[in-house]
């Protein structure tokens, strides 16, 4: 394992190993010791970069021979930190099912302010940001499970959200919601015709449930009647412009065109 401490920088190259995980995560804490981020920012941040090595290590390399997993971490002038963990293999998008898998990328989300992940035939990147006003997770209690129905569907998830959803609620029903689509990396339908008067929380979720489909190369559909309160508060949001607004939706699968009449027979 290589490793090098700067005062603004820090890098080490691992081999895709389970093993090696925690020398990682070991290294990065001294490092951001010595940058002076506090104990529950490192801890936000060691929980994303963990994730985000894990994920390299477990599926870069599946079908081929382990190669490097690499992690950098700068410390910016606007005291922002900025980590990059990148491999030389491929992304596996997880399964639809609601399964432990495909949650790395959800966690990441949760525990750090940016997440970027690009993709390339050479490799995947993920950079993480823990800006300087960050604050730390696992401080908002969980939506009832009957205010938030998720539904697995063939190639996609329904979420059903109903009653109200204020401001301090949103942080917790996004979460539910980014979990049930993985993070964002499996198309999924919002239904918000149940949604309550008091729905400002939603309206804040919904933007960012979109970037992160967005990132994944997806794009959210939100179901909400166009005579209804959360119609009229996603638009006056903006958040139309940034997910599929519709009465009534699913997706699709691509039609065919329909075959050609036969001509008619001909009888004697």
């Amino acid at each position: 394992m290589t490793d090098r401490l700067a005062d603004h920088h820090w890098r080490v190259e691992i081999p895709a190993d389970a093993a090696r995980l925690s020398l990682v995560r070991t290294q990065l804490d001294r490092w951001l010791v010595a940058a002076g981020v506090p104990e529950d920012d490192r801890y936000d941040l060691i929980i994303a970069v963990n994730e985000a090595v894990s994920n390299a290590v477990e599926h870069a390399y599946a079908d081929d021979a382990p190669g490097p997993v690499r992690v950098e971490a700068d410390a910016r002038p606007d005291g922002s930190v900025r980590v990059v963990v990148s491999d030389e293999g491929r992304w596996r998008v997880p399964p639809v099912e609601l399964s432990d898998r495909g949650r790395g990328l959800l966690l990441m989300r949760e525990n750090v302010d940016e997440v970027l992940v690009e993709r390339a035939a050479d490799g995947t990147r993920v950079t993480l940001v823990l800006n300087p006003d960050h604050t730390a997770g696992g401080t908002f209690r969980p939506p009832p499970t009957d205010q938030v129905l998720v539904s697995v569907r063939a190639g996609w998830v329904e979420v059903v959200v109903v009653g109200d959803v204020p401001a301090r609620a949103g942080p917790s029903v996004r979460r539910r919601i980014l979990t049930a689509a993985r993070g964002g990396s499996v198309p999924i339908v919002v239904d918000l015709r149940g949604l309550g008067a008091r729905n400002e929380g939603m309206v804040r979720s919904l933007r960012g449930i979109a970037e992160a489909a967005a990132m994944a190369g997806n794009r959210v559909v939100v179901r909400a009647p166009g005579d209804g309160a959360a119609h009229a508060a996603l638009v006056a949001a903006g958040v139309d412009q940034v997910v599929d607004l519709v009465a009534h939706a699913s997706p699709q699968p691509a039609r065919r065109p329909p075959p050609a009449p036969q001509p008619p027979s001909r009888t004697r």
